[in-house]
């Protein structure tokens, strides 16, 4: 890597400062979860629904999802406090390698344990069939959610990383490819994210229809990764509710207020932080072109996985560059049946590996074109669920001065790299 680390040297990493950005700070403290969950039950009388001795599946998926241990446990917790018996079914489509222990272990991470929750986890591949799209699509779902008297939904409502529709990551989809396991996610991919606005919603409606869905619970979040709101739906109001609370989610989301930059370096990506490793609603950068984004950049460097994912290293494929850290932690069973499921491929490729931090960084710089390589424009986030305090090179530090959502909190500094040119 001699020649390489000259190359690397060549280029010029210029100082930065500390900048903090200003979103939407409203949120539901912790402690007043278990009463808002309870009362958005009591809104959709679901106690009319679910009698004493049912059985009630309730979703919990691998989206690292603030509180989602204690709103599945109060869920959960109200459900007992009717008469039922109710259990957490893992619900993440091809995830967590397309095998029941690895769902099972991503909800673990999660908290959403038996000794945690005081009632039953189950995890398991199985499927069962459930009915036809009018398409003629075979619609499946999770064996042991289809098999309990009831089924409650509970999922985050937020965009999608694919595509654009009423229906994108939340309840929906939820149904549809999160109890859809790999089987049934694997048809819904078939047609790829280019009809996705279309297959989810119709195949959701089959099993709205065909199964004793009572409810569903949506989670939206703000910026800084808070529980903002708690909305419950029957299931007749899911489809057309759905699409207002995706608008509030839209409205809250994290992002980064500058538009343009040359390089953007991302500490970080994981599964727990987004389906595809680092949000590309956030970075600007796709894995397929059915969305678009008004954030520029030339070079993107991924430092690490999270230690969640587990290997998982979906979504590097949208990096230019990474480290060896990061190559020597990547599980190809862990991750390559999710691509294969989706459909996505490029998600998964291996961008160039260099031996460190300093090199990687030094590597985007140099190989970005046009720019002034002397005073580039960087940012460095610590993953893209984390944007409230950045990092800025010194050529953006007027714009951030110019935006009232964006403070200077720090004198100037260099990245303090170790002995090995890493950063952490």
């Amino acid at each position: 890597m001699s020649v390489i680390k000259d190359l690397a040297n060549e280029a010029n990493i210029p100082k930065f400062y500390q900048v903090e950005q200003i979103f939407k700070t409203d949120h539901i403290e912790v402690k007043d979860i278990k009463n808002k969950v309870y009362k958005e039950l009591e809104k959709i009388d679901v106690n009319s629904l679910v009698k004493p001795g049912m059985t009630v599946a309730i979703t919990c998926g691998s989206r690292g999802i603030a509180n989602i241990k204690e709103i599945t446990k109060d869920i959960g917790e109200y459900f007992i406090e009717i008469g039922a018996k109710p259990f957490v079914t893992a619900t993440m489509g091809s995830h967590g390698g397309a095998t029941a222990e690895g769902q099972r272990k991503i909800l673990e991470d999660y908290g959403v344990t038996e000794e945690y929750l005081g009632f039953p986890v189950k995890s398991s591949m199985e499927t069962s069939f459930v009915g036809k799209t009018p398409e003629g699509h075979s619609v499946l779902i999770d064996k042991n959610a289809y098999e309990a008297d009831a089924i409650f939904v509970a999922g985050r409502i937020k965009a999608h990383t694919a595509f654009e529709g009423p229906h994108e990551s939340g309840i929906m989809k939820m149904i549809t490819i999160g109890l859809g396991k790999q089987q049934g996610a694997e048809v819904v991919h078939e047609s790829g994210f280019g009809t996705a606005h279309h297959t989810i919603p119709m195949f959701a409606k089959v099993t709205l229809q065909n199964t004793n869905i009572v409810g569903a619970l949506g989670i939206i979040e703000n910026a800084y990764d808070q529980t903002y709101d708690l909305v419950s739906m029957k299931n007749e109001e899911i489809d057309t509710v759905e699409p207002e609370l995706l608008a509030l989610a839209n409205s809250l989301m994290g992002k980064i207020y500058i538009p343009e930059v040359d390089v953007l370096i991302v500490d970080k990506i994981g599964k727990n932080m987004s389906g595809d490793g680092m949000d590309p609603n956030v970075t600007g950068r796709f894995g397929t072109p059915y969305r678009k984004s008004h954030f520029k950049k030339q070079r993107i460097a991924v430092l690490d996985l999270t230690d969640e994912t587990h290997g998982n290293f979906n979504g590097l494929g949208l990096a230019d560059v990474t480290t060896k850290r990061v190559y020597d932690k990547v599980d190809l069973d862990e991750t390559y049946p999710n691509a294969i499921t989706s459909t996505v491929l490029q998600m998964v490729k291996i961008p160039m590996v260099l031996p460190d931090d300093e090199t990687a960084i030094k590597i985007a710089i140099r190989s970005c074109n046009n720019i002034d390589k002397d005073n580039p424009r960087i940012i460095r986030i610590r993953d893209t669920m984390s944007l409230k305090n950045i990092e800025v090179s010194e050529a953006l530090v007027n714009e951030v001065k110019n935006n009232t959502n964006m403070k200077v909190v720090s004198e100037a500094y260099y990245l303090n790299f170790n002995e090995e040119g890493n950063l952490f």
